[in-house]
């Protein structure tokens, strides 16, 4: 099951409409629904507090009987994060086969915090199935724009890996996502590619990169995994230790 969550960062309306056709679910945070939309596409729910999404993108979604789930401005999640708790509830409630999204809610362990139960929820059934044990999660939108936003953009990324669930971050430029364990790289031959650890050291061991890696130490306060390059289509990553950001450039060109 591919999932994408639409943030409101930086949009390319050409790339959105294609990327965003490879999804199964399209979820919006806020004002992400106006990239979804523009790029020719609807999301399956709308999340958020609503306030940085455009009047009449918002009746559009009504009038569309899109669900709509809106909180309070002042909370201690920020829309992105609820988004990705709600991409990730509904993947759990797909996988176990359930109908009704809203079954036994209260007595269930739902990933959504209760604010003041105030939050307009219209969803129905889910309408997924589950083929793999592992959720495809993908934020969109996330980059661009303010520095903060990015920010605390990669720290849900931290959030939901801690939680068992490998969510990436995608733009037209970049993948984003982060390994503990191995991982094999599909890319072309020149690609650049920065590991920058995210624990206070990672212990790395790479196969395929211009610039090897055996068994060494990269540390937070030292750069020295940016700008590596693939020698071919493919490499290796393993993290015997520690966790470790990739970001892949120029991901356009694969």
């Amino acid at each position: 099951m591919k999932i994408a969550i639409v943030a409101n960062g930086e949009w390319d309306q050409e790339w959105g409409k294609v990327e965003l056709s490879s999804y199964e679910m399209i979820i919006a945070a806020d004002g992400g629904g106006k990239h979804v939309i523009e790029s020719g596409h609807f999301p399956d729910a709308l999340i958020g507090d609503l306030d940085s999404i455009e009047p009449e993108i918002l009746e559009l979604c009504r009038q569309k009987g899109i669900p709509i789930v809106s909180y309070p401005s002042q909370k201690d999640e920020t829309d992105l994060e609820l988004a990705c708790m709600y991409g990730v509830e509904i993947w759990q409630k797909a996988k176990e086969g359930k109908t009704k999204e809203q079954e036994n809610r209260k007595n269930s362990e739902s990933l959504l915090p209760e604010i003041e139960s105030s939050h307009e929820d219209s969803r129905e059934g889910s309408r997924f199935e589950v083929e793999s044990s592992q959720p495809e999660i993908t934020l969109l939108g996330g980059t661009g724009g303010r520095i903060d936003h990015l920010l605390g953009n990669l720290s849900l990324l931290l959030k939901f890996f801690y939680q068992g669930y490998p969510i990436k971050m995608k733009d037209p430029q970049h993948d984003i996502y982060l390994v503990d364990g191995e991982k094999i790289i599909e890319g072309f031959p020149g690609q650049t590619l920065s590991l920058i650890p995210v624990s206070p050291k990672a212990k790395v061991s790479t196969e395929g990169f211009y610039y090897p890696l055996y068994g060494e130490y990269l540390y937070q306060e030292n750069p020295r995994g940016i700008s590596n390059v693939l020698e071919g289509k493919e490499g290796k990553i393993k993290v015997s230790e520690g966790i470790v950001l990739v970001i892949q450039l120029e991901i356009y060109k694969i």
